[in-house]
Order: C-alpha cells, then sequence, then structure tokens
C-alpha cells in the first residue's frame, strides 16, 4: 500500500484518498462547440507515461482537500506532493 503524504495532514494510507486522474489537463473554453470527437478525447484520453507523472488526488477520509502529486509510475515512487 502506498502512503500518500497530504500536504495539510501529513503520510496517510492510500486507503484514506481518491485518485482523481492526471493533473493539469485544460478544460475546453467551449465544450458546447466541440465535435463529439475532441469531446471524447478530453473525456478519456490521457498521457500514460513510464516515469515521473502529474496527478489529481483527493484526501477523502481525513481533509477532503484536492491536492496534486508527482508519481513515478514505474516505481510508484512519490516525488512530490503539493
Amino acid at each position: 500500500m502506498l502512503q500518500i503524504p497530504c500536504p495539510w495532514c501529513g503520510p496517510r494510507d492510500e486507503a484514506e484518498f481518491h485518485y482523481g486522474g492526471q493533473a493539469h489537463v485544460a478544460y475546453p473554453a467551449d465544450p458546447a462547440a466541440l465535435p463529439d470527437e475532441e469531446w471524447a478525447r478530453y473525456l478519456f484520453f490521457r498521457d500514460n507515461p513510464k516515469g515521473p507523472f502529474a496527478e489529481r488526488w483527493s484526501h477523502a477520509a481525513g481533509c477532503r482537500r484536492w491536492f496534486n502529486l508527482v508519481r513515478d509510475t514505474a516505481t510508484n515512487e512519490i516525488l512530490e506532493a503539493r
């Protein structure tokens, strides 16, 4: 199990958190104007790198705040949380 460092509560077990997907994904300026293909790409297609990856996490069983975390997907090492 991962120990995730919440920026507000400190290190906690992974079970206390909810994964929120890739960080820094910009919401489309006018989603209603997007063709279905582009909307589907925004909703479902994300990067899947081997190595450092910025993710969104929510401390659901604690302070309930969202934060960004950089995790190495090859080793599960957490490199940064903010």
